[in-house]
């Protein structure tokens, strides 16, 4: 197995408030985890930077250019932009290389210059909507991704799961009415963004929601996805997997309720990869979304990583 980490230095540069969970140490945590011996066969690739038109991909123009517009130009200047939503003179370099790192890690799945890939990159973007910026989130990085797929590589089925302790609102609004995109969330609930019921099941019966309980277990979250998500994953047969991976849910983490450890990221990995193997291409392409409890953040990413080299 050939595993691809992307990644850049530009990602340091999204600033927000002192005291804010999506802050640069998140990185600096996760790149002093890899740098165990476990991670040598990482194949380490530099995230290009994406053109402004691959927004287009997911969001509307207005979009675009009000999150371009509402960026500080003066370095230490940093901005609101949603309630939750920051933006400094570094933010706009730094999200073009998570759309560029995304789809470039695309690219090499689908080639087979690599099998799978993890997109170490900030900002996140699963709560970013067709014309929304909102929770941490600017442009949609898995979206745009799988919108990518289809469009440079006439990739048809392509499944994504997420399993943020959040909601993952803004993909499914992206891909609501995508037969040929199989969108799957685990998250608690009621939390924010307080969507992702089981009732919501898309425009093409292309969604599954999994919501789980505050204080649910690592034997639940896997129980929710053995019985919810593995089967219809399956079934549906995708020709690339994409991976919203927040670890949120992680017991140390303060964003949330769920207790999960490192190794219920690892095992929900695993199950990722026997369907992307069961398909015969092992294309599996996985983006850095939440994750703030630093400790908790480099132990699950790790392993999820860890997971993604072993095969």
């Amino acid at each position: 197995m050939t595993t691809r980490l992307y990644e850049h230095a530009d990602f340091l540069l999204h600033e927000v408030p002192e005291g804010h969970p999506e802050r640069p140490d998140r990185l600096r945590a996760l790149n002093l985890a890899l740098e165990h011996p476990n991670f040598a066969r990482l194949e380490r690739v530099e995230a290009p930077r994406a053109s402004e038109d691959a927004v287009l991909l997911a969001h509307t123009e207005e979009h675009l250019w009000h999150v371009m517009r509402g960026m500080p130009e003066e370095d230490g200047d940093i901005r609101r932009i949603a309630e939750d939503t920051y933006g400094s003179a570094g933010t706009l370099q730094a999200a073009f290389r998570a759309i560029g790192g995304a789809m470039a890690a695309v690219d090499a799945v689908i080639t087979g210059k690599a099998d799978n890939a993890f997109v170490a990159a900030r900002p996140p973007g699963h709560h970013a909507g067709r014309a929304k910026t909102a929770g941490f989130c600017l442009f949609n990085n898995v979206a745009i991704a799988a919108a990518h797929a289809r469009a440079a590589h006439g990739v048809e089925r392509i499944a994504i799961i997420d399993w943020d302790v959040h909601h993952g609102d803004g993909t499914q609004d992206i891909i609501w009415n995508d037969a040929h995109t199989l969108f799957a969330s685990l998250h608690e609930a009621p939390l924010y963004p307080f969507t992702g019921t089981m009732e919501e099941t898309g425009g093409a019966n292309n969604v599954i929601n999994a919501p789980l309980s505050a204080g649910a277990t690592g034997d639940q979250f896997r129980e929710a996805f053995r019985d919810r998500i593995q089967r219809r994953f399956h079934d549906f047969g995708p020709d690339l997997i994409l991976i919203s991976a927040g670890f949120d849910a992680h017991h140390r983490d303060r964003v949330s309720h769920i207790n999960l450890t490192g190794e219920d990221f690892d095992w929900a990995t695993g199950r990722v990869m026997e369907i992307a193997e069961d398909r015969g291409h092992n294309r599996v392409v996985s983006l850095l979304e939440g994750g703030y409890d630093l400790e908790g953040l480099a132990e699950s990413a790790g392993l999820h990583i860890s997971r993604l080299i072993r095969g």
